[in-house]
C-alpha cells in the first residue's frame, strides 16, 4: 500500500474542493459533444473529413489516432455515429494520458462531417518522494501502527515518455526494505502500432519475511541488521495488440533468491536452498471491454494467465512450479442510478511442490475477499467470487479549482457510491501445516461501502464488512473493488 506525494494532492484537493473553493461545475468535460449534424435526413452513410486535434501539447497525433474507432476517410453508419464516437472517447481515457476528453462533430457537407477531438493532458513527470507500508495492505499495517514497517525513497515517473505513450520508472527505495529498479516500456514500435516491448531490472532486499502462515496469518523473521531475502530481477516482454481491445504479452523473468539459513531452519519448506535461481515464462491475454478501467460501470474485462517458473536449465534451480489464472469481470447498469457488478478470480496450480517463497494464495494483489484482508489463505488452487450492487449517490461532476492555474490539476471530476457487497471463495491447499483451518472451506463475507471516485485514476473506498467468523470491521482500500 503506497501513500506518496501525489495521491496526498489528489485527495486532499479533491475532499477540499467538495466543500470549498470550488467554482460551478463544467459541462460536457468528458463527453461526447452534441452533432452539428443535419438529421432531418437520415443518411445511411457519414464520410469523416477530417479529424481535427486540440489540447495534445505533449501526446503525438499517431497515439490518439490509435484509441479511435476511426479514421479520415472512413464511411460510418450515422445510426451507429454516437456510439463509435463515445466508445472511442473512452478508448482515449483508458490510456490514462488524458483527465478529459470531448470529441464533437459539425457538417460540411450533407454527408461529410469533421470531427474535433480535445483532450486535456495528465502531467506526466513526477519525481516523488513516498512512504509506503511494507505489508500486504493498509488494514494489515493499521492494526500494529509500526512506523518502523514504513518504506521511504523517491520514484521518478515519466509517463508519456517523448509523447509516445512511453514509461519511464526508477526506484530508489529505503527503509524497512530496499528496492533499486529501473523499468522502460514502449507500447508501439512498429509501423501499425501492434508491437510494444518492455523490461524492468533491479534489486530488492528484506529485513523482515514471512516464512510461514499460522491461524490463517503470515509469520514474520525480522532482522533489523542484515537483510534477510534478497533478490536480484530482470524481465524482458514484447506485447501484441491487433486492435483496441485485446492485448497479448510475452514475458521471460530471471529471478536469484539469497536467504538468510534462519529462514531454512524456521521452516524447511520455505526453500530447499539458500540460494536460488530459475526463469520464469509468462503469457497474458487481455480483453478489456470497460468504459472505465479506473473505476468501471458498465462493460466486462477478461484475462487469462499461463506461467511456467524453472526449467532446469540453471544452476540452484530448485523451481518447477506451472500455473493458470483467470480473472472475468462483468458490469451492468441496471437502472438511472443502480448499477451491478460481479467478478471472478481463479487459480490452478501443478501438483507439484510449491516452497513458501513462491506460494501464493488468497490475501495478495487483488485475489483478496473482503472482511478477510488481516488474513492470508495459501493454497495451490482458488476460486474467488465478488459481488457488488452500487447506488450512484453523486453522478459525476466537474468543478474548476481556480487556485490552481493549470488545467492539468484545476479541472477536477468526482463521483461518490454507495455500495453492498458480497463475497465467497475456497481455497485447496495441499501442502497445508500449522492451524490454518480458513484453508480447503468456504468462504464468504457481506458488507456495505462507500466509494469516493475522482481524477489521475483515485478512488478510496471506505466498507464495513464481516466475514464467516462473525468478524466485522471498517476497511480502506484505494483501488475500485471488482
Amino acid at each position: 500500500m503506497c501513500f506518496n506525494f501525489l495521491s496526498c494532492i489528489i485527495i486532499g484537493c479533491s475532499l477540499n474542493a467538495l466543500i470549498s473553493q470550488a467554482s460551478p461545475a463544467i459541462n460536457n468535460q468528458n463527453k461526447t459533444g452534441s452533432f452539428l449534424i443535419d438529421t432531418s435526413k437520415n443518411h445511411e452513410k457519414i464520410i469523416v473529413n477530417k479529424i481535427i486535434l486540440s489540447g495534445n501539447k505533449i501526446t503525438k497525433a499517431n497515439i490518439i489516432y490509435r484509441e479511435l474507432l476511426f479514421k479520415e476517410g472512413d464511411s460510418l453508419a450515422f445510426i451507429n455515429l454516437h456510439e463509435t464516437l463515445e466508445q472511442s472517447r473512452k478508448n482515449l481515457l483508458n490510456t490514462s494520458l488524458f483527465n478529459f476528453v470531448t470529441i464533437d462533430t459539425f457538417s460540411i457537407s450533407k454527408a461529410k462531417i469533421n470531427i474535433l477531438i480535445n483532450v486535456v493532458e495528465r502531467w506526466y513527470v513526477w519525481p516523488i518522494p513516498f512512504f509506503q507500508l511494507s505489508d500486504r495492505n493498509f488494514n494489515v499495517w493499521w492494526k500494529t501502527k509500526d512506523l518502523r514497517r514504513i518504506d521511504y525513497g523517491l520514484f521518478l515517473t515519466w509517463d508519456n515518455f517523448r509523447g509516445r505513450k512511453e514509461s519511464l520508472i526508477i526506484q530508489l527505495r529505503h527503509g524497512f526494505n530496499e528496492t533499486y529498479s529501473l523499468l522502460y516500456k514502449i507500447p508501439y514500435i512498429n509501423k501499425n502500432k501492434t508491437l510494444g516491448l518492455g523490461f524492468i531490472a533491479g534489486f530488492t532486499g528484506n529485513h523482515s519475511v514471512a516464512y510461514e502462515n499460522d491461524e490463517n496469518k503470515q509469520v514474520f523473521y525480522k532482522d533489523e541488521e542484515h537483510l534477510v531475502q534478497k533478490n536480484i530481477f530482470g524481465t524482458f516482454n514484447i506485447t501484441y495488440r491487433r486492435n483496441i481491445f485485446n492485448t497479448h504479452t510475452f514475458q521471460i523473468n530471471y529471478n536469484r533468491y539469497d536467504f538468510s539459513d534462519t529462514l531454512l531452519q524456521l521452516n524447511s519448506d520455505f526453500s530447499k536452498k539458500n540460494i536460488v535461481q530459475y526463469l520464469t515464462f509468462y503469457y497474458l491475454f487481455r480483453s478489456d471491454h470497460r468504459d472505465d478501467k479506473s473505476y468501471p460501470l458498465n462493460g466486462y474485462y477478461f484475462d487469462v494467465e499461463a506461467v511456467k517458473d524453472g526449467f532446469g536449465i540453471l544452476s540452484n534451480e530448485n523451481v518447477d512450479i506451472a500455473h493458470i489464472h483467470t480473472s472475468v469481470r462483468k458490469f451492468w447498469k441496471l437502472h438511472k442510478h443502480w448499477y451491478l457488478a460481479g467478478g471472478l478470480n481463479a487459480k490452478i496450480s501443478t501438483t507439484s511442490f510449491q516452497p513458501y517463497f513462491i506460494e501464493k494464495g488468497l490475501g495478495f494483489g487483488d485475489d483478496y475477499a473482503r472482511a478477510y484482508e488481516y488474513y492470508v489463505v495459501n493454497g495451490q488452487n482458488y476460486a474467488l467470487l465478488k459481488s457488488n450492487l452500487k447506488y450512484e449517490l453523486i453522478s459525476t461532476k466537474v468543478i474548476k479549482l481556480k487556485f490552481i492555474p493549470t488545467q492539468k490539476f484545476s479541472l477536477l471530476h468526482y463521483s461518490l457510491y454507495l455500495n453492498l457487497l458480497a463475497d465467497g471463495a475456497y481455497v485447496n491447499d495441499r501442502q497445508t501445516t500449522g492451524n490454518n483451518d480458513l484453508t480447503n472451506s468456504f468462504l464468504y463475507a457481506f458488507g456495505l461501502g462507500i466509494d469516493f471516485v475522482t481524477y489521475y485514476d483515485k478512488v478510496m473506498r471506505i466498507e464495513y464488512s464481516i466475514n464467516k467468523m462473525g468478524q466485522g470491521g471498517f476497511f480502506l482500500h484505494f483501488v475500485a473493488p471488482i
